[in-house]
């Protein structure tokens, strides 16, 4: 089961951890909290806005978070520069990534079929350039401000190609800032970054039925 509470919900249930009276850790990578029993056993989930830290949530530090996200799909991408939430650039690369009959990635068709003719080297050509016009876009963000997340949407089939771009990307694969988001996303494009950031605004409770009544304390703390 899960639940979604908005921003000023979370940050609420941040600041009644400490009368909880529940153990927790911290994920990092998966920017969540994992309560535990009293023997190190995980009991439930709980997904933090990507705007707050594991430490009460206060307006202070809302105004401190700069952030990326990054929606990357054959031939389509969705990206932007996020402050307090607030989306301030973005921009869509549309690029002629795949095989029509087929419907699959040249990339993808050459990793089971080797390499190909014409129309393929035009699609890898495109390719290229795809993902050099998204590190430029990258590179243009982190001379510009400093980035604090780097929310990243992007299949394993593709991310050679974003990290062994001739334009360099600005941050390596195991930054430490890079949060994998745990949602389907459809084609990007600019309604679908928004909604993927209305989404990462929001924490999220994951848990089985039999912990309803811990959430539901965590949600009648007012």
């Amino acid at each position: 089961m899960n639940r979604l509470l908005p921003l000023t919900i979370a940050r609420q249930v941040l600041n009644h951890l400490p009368e909880s009276g529940l153990a927790y850790t911290y994920d990092s990578e998966k920017h969540r909290l994992i309560f535990l029993d009293a023997h190190n056993n995980e009991l439930f989930y709980f997904r933090l806005p990507l705007v707050l830290s594991p430490n009460l949530a206060t307006d202070e530090e809302l105004s401190k978070v700069n952030y990326i996200i990054l929606l990357i799909q054959s031939g389509h991408c969705a990206m932007g520069f996020f402050e307090n939430g607030l989306n301030l650039d973005h921009k869509v690369f549309r690029s002629y990534m795949v095989r029509m009959k087929q419907g699959v990635s040249q990339v993808k068709y050459l990793k089971t079929k080797g390499k190909s003719r014409a129309g393929s080297r035009v699609r890898l050509a495109e390719t290229s350039e795809f993902f050099e016009n998204i590190n430029q876009r990258l590179q243009d963000y982190f001379a510009d401000y400093p980035i604090h997340r780097i929310a990243l949407s992007c299949s394993k089939i593709l991310i050679p190609y974003l990290f062994n771009s001739k334009v360099p990307t600005p941050f390596t694969k195991n930054d430490e800032r890079v949060y994998k988001i745990p949602k389907h996303i459809p084609i990007p494009n600019y309604e679908v970054l928004l909604d993927t950031n209305k989404f990462l605004l929001r924490g999220e409770f994951v848990y089985e039925e039999k912990y309803q009544n811990q959430i539901n304390a965590f949600l009648n703390f007012q």
